[in-house]
């Protein structure tokens, strides 16, 4: 029989997706898993599509996207964090962020190069650094309140390191980064001759304070590449679509791993992501007033509960630690689903340093949440009866 690509045999199905499939065998279950907001796509972005789909051309778009996306892209960055990026050779639209990633990794590794990921992580990087012949090396944030701090980057860099992968804010902690922290992980990437690869896609999800996006450091432009997207900002999970900024000297090859990928993301996608980024601006930030009131109701159910946990400054996720119960966070999180019907994500699906947490998504309703409150403090009410 012919074989599969060996590296396959190291790939499995994400924790989030094992838990989440698992749902429909409880038909009561409270579903905390998944990172979708539960709001519907704005109307006029909605409307945005429809209106292409009538009057537009759908045939292919340049392979980087329809220049007036790229522009409002430019635009985007250039107005909010002063950062100039040339809508003809700098902006590339993608397939939502996760082929942003896919293309800049396989456009970036040799066999054997190394990339760091300060961890507890997003669990859909590392297998994409395996598939592409890369290696992971995961950076411990445990002991430093899951923020990838100076020493830390600097004492895991070698000479086989390519690049590193920053997602904040993060999935699952939902901690963010100030401006000192920044500034201080900058000076060590001037040191070093890696790309930067930062994940933005929950930046206008900063629940405290101000995202401070890598792009604004100009100096190091030539080692940054930026993946964002709407999906998250704009409750448009489904439209799939994406974009990578950085400097021409990288772009060219991303484009080129792009184009023979997908060629080009949805038209219909293209139009209403140029509606949101040009007239929907105010939309995340309407968002993030449920997402502070689930994150602060969470949080303090939580800590009534006597859970060990920290309250995410950025994102829509909470990272409570469970250690007090169980170290194993799959069989918590199997027990805590069979038990009391209520779906969580174990920590262990965000690297190994993730494990004795699990992640609650609150992209959720507040009647969601209150029931789901109830049902873990059912559960940990049940453990401490035994």
């Amino acid at each position: 029989m012919p074989q599969a690509n060996r590296r396959m045999k190291d790939i499995e199905v994400p924790g989030t997706r094992q838990f989440a499939n698992r749902v429909d065998e409880f038909p009561d279950a409270v579903d905390l898993t998944l990172g979708q907001p539960d709001f519907e796509t704005p109307q006029p972005i909605k409307n945005a599509a429809i209106e292409a789909i009538n009057t537009k051309s759908m045939k292919y778009s340049h392979n980087t996207g329809l220049f007036e996306l790229r522009e409002t892209i430019s635009q985007y960055y250039r107005e909010k964090y002063e950062a100039e990026y040339d809508p003809n050779g700098e902006v590339l639209v993608t397939v939502g962020g996760s082929e942003g990633i896919d293309a800049i990794l396989r456009a970036i590794l040799d066999p054997g190069d190394e990339v760091l990921i300060p961890a507890p992580t997003y669990l859909g990087y590392e297998p994409i650094v395996e598939l592409s012949g890369g290696v992971t090396k995961f950076v411990d944030m445990t002991e430093t309140d899951f923020i990838a701090t100076p020493e830390l980057i600097e004492s895991n860099i070698t000479d086989r390191t390519k690049a590193i992968i920053l997602n904040y804010p993060t999935n699952p902690t939902g901690v963010t980064y100030t401006k000192p922290q920044m500034d201080a992980l900058v000076e060590v990437f001037r040191q070093h001759d890696i790309f930067i690869i930062t994940d933005e896609i929950y930046a206008e999800n900063t629940l405290e304070g101000e995202h401070i996006s890598l792009s604004s450091y100009t100096d190091i432009k030539e080692k940054v590449l930026v993946v964002n997207g709407l999906s998250k900002s704009h409750a448009m999970t489904g439209w799939r679509i994406g974009y990578v900024v950085g400097d021409k000297t990288i772009m060219e090859d991303i484009t080129a791993v792009h184009l023979y990928n997908t060629i080009c993301a949805a038209i219909p996608s293209q139009y209403a992501a140029i509606e949101a980024l040009k007239n929907q601006r105010h939309v995340p930030e309407e968002m993030n007033a449920s997402y502070i009131e689930r994150r602060d109701y969470i949080y303090r159910r939580l800590i009534d509960m006597g859970l060990e946990v920290s309250r995410p400054t950025g994102a829509f996720y909470i990272f409570p630690s469970i250690r007090k119960y169980e170290d194993d966070s799959f069989k918590f999180a199997t027990d805590l689903l069979e038990s009391v019907q209520l779906a969580v994500v174990p920590g262990r699906s965000f690297s190994g340093y993730g494990e004795g947490h699990i992640r609650l998504s609150f992209a959720c309703s507040m009647e969601e949440l209150t029931e789901a409150a109830d049902r873990l403090e059912k559960y940990i009410n049940m453990l401490e009866e035994k």
